[in-house]
């Protein structure tokens, strides 16, 4: 039997035990952490030479120089093509759809003039330039090169560049066909630390971006962190989280494999059910057993589910979206009868999948909403990749000889008041006498 964390609103320990639930720190590994900061060094200083060693050695490969590491648009093209009709017709399909919805996230500028005739207003620009990070060999998701290179292209970005690594040379032709689609622009084969210190730096052949996206291992994620603020992050991404909300009317079968559809991906990822209802939490537990010995990855589910997941009983839905928000989840199920008046009672989470027939997985593929979301209950003050993250905002001031008169005035009142006098006298030589 799988053992499944229980814990229950009554208990007079439920706010502790819940918090312990939830306890998670990303704590940096030391040995990662000198690793990493050794190599990006290392690239900085040496370019494409320290890139291609690293390469070699991480990755199994024997290239000489970082051109042996870069597609050309005609390999990717020939992975599109290559793919059998069925396979090629969904990522197209998924493609459209993302496309679609990233398309109504586009931001536009404004202004407006005030009576004396100063203008103010927002300008929005694309970023210029942007790194797509992809895990490569076994770990390659296609969904994660649509998912973060289709909002990219909708904001604008002018140079798409993305890095996957090809452990022993395995190329994932699905990844490839997805970068096709997407409009990627340069390809390179080569991943790790090197390749965040490649895209943030700049090499010889690889030029300097200025934000990188995308998912990693530890490596990856603590290179990204070091770099933040020589260029843009997307985020640093905890464990993957589900939180079922149910109350009682769905399928057990169904809750169950969704729980599981997080907990597959690894030992850390965390699985949760509240519901308001006892005998359906045992159904669940039954589906659980019988539904986990069919599953290829039943190890790992097995441990995600016994450490970090939990069943937890609610007294009422008020309980259970109260709890919801506390936990603010990277995917929140409503698994429920009637969930629709339920929706606007959500103030954290990263998506909300709502009623009986929307599954996870359905977002993660093919729905059209960005499955990059905020983990770790991070929700509460971030939000999923969107459009937004690859746009600029500039503030535009257009101050008229009128408007001078007034806002001179205020500004030297308030740099004399902050003890900065060339400010107060930038702004009084521009007032009539």
């Amino acid at each position: 039997m799988v053992a499944i964390k229980r814990l229950s609103t009554v208990d007079a320990d439920f706010q502790q035990k819940l918090a312990a639930l939830l306890a998670f720190e990303a704590a940096a590994d030391e040995n990662i952490e000198r690793t990493v900061a050794g190599i990006l060094a290392d690239v900085k200083a040496r370019g494409d030479v320290a890139v291609v060693e690293y390469t070699n050695k991480f990755d199994r490969l024997s290239v000489s120089a970082m051109a042996d590491l870069e597609l050309g648009k005609a390999e990717l093209q020939a992975a599109l093509d290559g793919l059998p009709a069925e396979r090629r017709a969904a990522l197209e399909a998924a493609a459209g759809r993302i496309r679609a919805y990233h398309e109504r996230q586009k931001m536009d500028g404004w202004s407006y003039t005030e009576a004396d005739g100063t203008m103010l207003g927002q300008m929005i620009t694309p970023v210029d330039r942007v790194g797509l990070y992809v895990p490569g060999g076994k770990a390659a998701y296609p969904s994660s090169v649509l998912m973060n290179a289709l909002p990219a292209k909708v904001a604008g970005v002018k140079e798409l560049i993305m890095v996957v690594p090809t452990p022993g040379g395995e190329k994932n032709p699905l990844v490839l066909a997805a970068a096709c689609l997407a409009g990627v622009d340069r390809v390179f084969t080569m991943g790790g630390a090197q390749a965040v210190g490649a895209l943030a730096y700049g090499t010889q052949n690889v030029p300097q971006v200025d934000k990188i996206v995308g998912p990693g291992n530890a490596y990856v994620a603590t290179a990204k962190r070091r770099v933040f603020g020589i260029v843009g992050i997307d985020m640093v991404a905890g464990p993957s989280e589900i939180l079922v909300v149910s109350d009682g009317s769905g399928n057990p079968d169904w809750v169950a494999m969704d729980l599981f559809s997080q907990a597959e991906h690894d030992e850390l990822a965390q699985s949760i059910l509240i519901c308001t209802d006892a005998a359906f939490i045992e159904r669940v537990q039954a589906s659980i057993e019988k539904l986990l010995p069919i599953m290829p990855r039943q190890e790992v589910i097995r441990t995600s589910l016994t450490d970090r997941g939990a069943f937890i009983l609610v007294r009422d839905m008020d309980e259970a979206i109260a709890i919801a928000n506390r936990v603010a989840p990277e995917h929140l199920e409503l698994a429920l009868d009637n969930p629709d008046p339920w929706v606007a009672k959500i103030h954290h989470a990263g998506a909300i999948f709502i009623g009986h027939y929307t599954s996870e997985s359905l977002g993660d593929y093919c729905a059209g909403p960005n499955h990059v979301l905020p983990t770790s209950g991070s929700a509460r003050f971030s939000s999923p990749l969107g459009v937004y993250d690859f746009q600029k905002r500039t503030s535009l001031i257009k101050v008229s000889k009128a408007g001078a008169q007034t806002l001179g005035r205020i500004a030297s009142t308030l740099a004399h008041g902050e003890g900065l006098p060339a400010h107060a006298k930038s702004a009084e030589f521009r007032l009539e006498d």
